[in-house]
């Protein structure tokens, strides 16, 4: 069930003669006060506050106030600090400096998956007089992967491909690349314990929807809150009221240039289907390099540390490589409906690809144990401004069964090909 969200205000006036400890943003504990210290040479007198606890009109009790803040009932979402002038010593003035107001939120759930975070603002809240707004936007001609997306604006069931994102229509999800159904998140939750995976066919509802972007590209949007069992959530948002929203608001586009310096040959007379993670989002692999017969293709890649981090660590790309032969509808799907042991999650091979915090983009290709014993029916060769040989010919790896690793340094390039055993 959703939970009812109230505001609480702590209204407080300062009272002379007395110190406080200081108040500091986003701390779930109330004000503690404690005497004046008095000196052998002078006297100081410090502001302190006394604090009421305001539920709308009326007034709950200090110790009930606490209570809930201290078992988490209760979260602090802003505040003002009032201003004070010290009295000339030793006179004691009274009561004249401005109040001081801190306002907190009261959640309360019967079954809450998520837990709050607080901040020094109110939350933002979708509402439906914001959707309503959205009748009145001409979204109908988007501007392509370089253009804003308009936030809230986009009913759920149209898929963004107006604004770079690329339908995956063989999933039969509406165009998107994974579903998560997150009815109980909301803005400001620090982590989201119930998702359900959206499968073909599923009525769509409120959560996360991953999507795809052109070669060379990765996606812009995940939220900050993340699975509370570490599982990654990725994509816009589907809100309450059926329309998307941006889940990163550092980025305003659906998809950003990786940094380049990778692609692919295939030099056979077969296809190679390249399959990458949905990362973060549903894991799958399902977002499509197509290589086709004597062409080269541009291959994403990231500066790690600029990109989503799992569990506060950066991330790289993961491309499954599957047989020569087999279409992006066939391979870049969990479970391929047609041989089943040698593509998709099945794949034989993995190609991981990112620029770490030294500069380099590091470079591995390694078999796909223990999912699958499968072995490319091919050769892969990383050639180009490489570290080390890094390759698959013949039935071996380069380095030993484990696979092997090259780098490039910024600036440079490596080209992967694929090429008749």
């Amino acid at each position: 069930m959703k939970g009812t969200v109230l505001n609480i205000a702590f209204a407080a006036s300062l009272v002379a003669g007395a110190a406080a400890q200081p108040h500091h943003h986003g701390h779930h504990h109330h004000k503690k006060n404690s005497p004046a210290e008095k000196r052998e040479v002078e006297t100081t007198y410090l502001p302190a506050t006394v604090t009421k606890y305001m539920l709308g009109d009326e007034e709950v009790g200090a110790g009930d106030a606490k209570a809930g803040l201290d078992k988490g009932l209760y979260i602090v979402v802003g505040e003002t600090t009032p201003t004070y002038t010290p009295p000339p010593a030793p006179v004691v003035t009274s009561t004249s400096s401005k109040e001081d107001a801190v306002f907190i939120q009261k959640v309360t759930t019967s079954s809450s998956s998520t837990t709050s975070s607080s901040s020094s603002a109110a939350p933002t809240t979708t509402s439906s007089a914001a959707a309503a707004a959205s009748s009145s936007v001409d979204v109908s001609s988007g501007g392509g992967i370089d253009a804003d997306f308009p936030d809230g604006k986009v009913k759920c069931s149209e898929f963004p491909e107006k604004y770079g994102a690329v339908p995956l229509d063989w999933l039969n999800l509406g165009g998107w690349s994974g579903l998560q159904f997150t009815p109980n998140y909301n803005f400001g939750d620090l982590s989201i314990s119930f998702i359900e995976t959206g499968v073909a066919g599923m009525a769509k509802k409120k959560g996360f929807y991953s999507y795809a972007c052109p070669e060379g590209y990765v996606k812009s949007q995940w939220p900050k809150a993340q699975g509370s069992t570490l599982q990654s959530v990725g994509g816009l948002l589907c809100n309450a009221d059926g329309y998307l929203e941006l889940t990163r608001p550092s980025s305003k586009k659906l998809c950003e240039k990786g940094i380049g310096g990778i692609s692919i040959q295939n030099k056979m007379s077969k296809n190679v289907a390249v399959c990458r993670t949905d990362y973060p989002g549903i894991e799958a692999m399902v977002i499509p390099v197509d290589s086709q017969p004597g062409s080269s293709r541009a291959l994403a890649n990231i500066d790690s540390a600029d990109y989503y981090h799992w569990d506060g660590k950066p991330t790289t790309l993961q491309y499954y490589i599957n047989q020569p032969g087999v279409s992006v509808e066939d391979g870049c799907v969990w479970d391929c409906a047609t041989n089943h042991d040698e593509c998709g999650n099945w794949a034989p091979t993995i190609l991981g690809v990112g620029k770490a915090a030294d500069g380099n983009t590091y470079i591995s290709l390694f078999p796909n144990t223990p999912t699958s014993s499968a072995k490319p029916k091919m050769n892969i060769e990383i050639t180009g401004d490489v570290s080390i040989p890094c390759y698959f010919k013949n039935g071996q790896y380069a380095v030993g069964n484990a696979g092997c690793t090259t780098t490039i340094p910024t600036g440079g390039s490596a080209v992967i090909t694929f090429s008749s055993a």
